[in-house]
């Protein structure tokens, strides 16, 4: 059987059951009298049965009554726990939020952005997952995250995505290197040059391969995953790499020197990415905001 039972209604039988008076539980609920007798005698109806008992001096509860007291009670509690709960939602007093990165920006520029976030939104939970692209995707994929910052890919046109950020690329040396004393490096400087590549899988490498396509330059026989795997290398003057922007603070560490490419026509694009066709709750909605002001504020260079 399905009943029709409005809140308003629950709030009547409470106010009488309370005031033990019409006119008082009318005055308390902001109607008339009849206008609530009208109400009390709907409530009843809905039930089925008389849930108080009324003389010209009196207004108790029936047996029935005192039973129905605990039931509109609890339905009244639940109700307005759920409309709190959406209010501090809505408030983004509560909630959670998943971001998957790249290891370059989950370690450099997210951060600032989620300290940032949970000062001004203290209750809501954030989780970061720190992964390369394909992984990251996989976790948007999978539902465990709802917001990727990752470099364009091949599996993308399922996901909604647009540019954040773009990030140029810089020569790392050591500062005794040759090249370490100019202002900007061509990649023809780079002929003849033992280079520390990313593992092929990267999207730095695939970058990479592009601009030095018709330089050529030495292997050195390293390609490895990490950002301070290829700061080591590089530190101990096995090669010199070419990385993005983003990464520096890795190769800054050591004092390396970093020099930016004399032409940026080549950068690797940082995209936002998110599932297609849905909304995003409040709590990722307010995430995406502060990632744009915070780190796409700058949307041809990063410095």
């Amino acid at each position: 059987m399905t009943t029709n039972i409005s809140t308003r209604l629950l709030y009547a039988f409470v106010a009488l059951e309370e005031c033990r008076h019409f006119t008082r539980a009318a005055e308390r609920c902001h109607t008339s009298q009849p206008a609530f007798s009208a109400m009390i005698r709907k409530l009843e109806e809905a039930v089925g049965t008389r849930l108080f008992e009324r003389d010209t001096r009196n207004v108790t509860l029936t047996p029935e009554g005192e039973l129905f007291s605990e039931v509109a009670r609890s339905l009244i509690l639940d109700i307005e726990s759920a409309f709190d709960d959406m209010a501090d939602y809505a408030a983004r007093k509560r909630g959670r939020v998943a971001i998957a990165a790249l290891p370059s920006l989950a370690a450099r520029a997210l951060p600032a952005v989620i300290a940032e976030y949970r000062r001004l939104y203290p209750g809501v939970t954030v989780t970061l997952h720190d992964a390369l692209s394909d992984q990251c995707l996989s976790l948007l994929r999978q539902r465990k995250a709802d917001l990727v910052l990752t470099a364009p890919g091949a599996n993308f046109t399922e996901f909604e995505s647009r540019v954040l950020v773009s990030d140029p690329f810089y020569l790392v040396c050591r500062t005794d290197h040759p090249l370490a004393r100019q202002r900007h490096v061509k990649t023809s400087d780079l002929a003849g040059q033992e280079i520390v590549h990313f593992a092929k899988s990267s999207s730095v490498r695939q970058y990479v391969d592009i601009l030095l396509r018709d330089i050529q330059t030495v292997h050195s026989g390293f390609e490895v995953e990490h950002l301070a795997t290829v700061a080591g290398l590089v530190e101990q003057g096995l090669g010199v790499s070419l990385v993005p922007a983003l990464t520096l603070f890795q190769f800054r560490q050591l004092d390396l020197a970093a020099i930016p490419l004399a032409s940026q026509d080549q950068v690797r694009p940082i995209l936002v990415v998110k599932r297609k066709d849905e909304t995003l709750s409040i709590a990722a909605q307010g995430m995406l905001e502060l990632i744009e002001r915070q780190i796409g504020r700058a949307r041809t260079h990063v410095k």
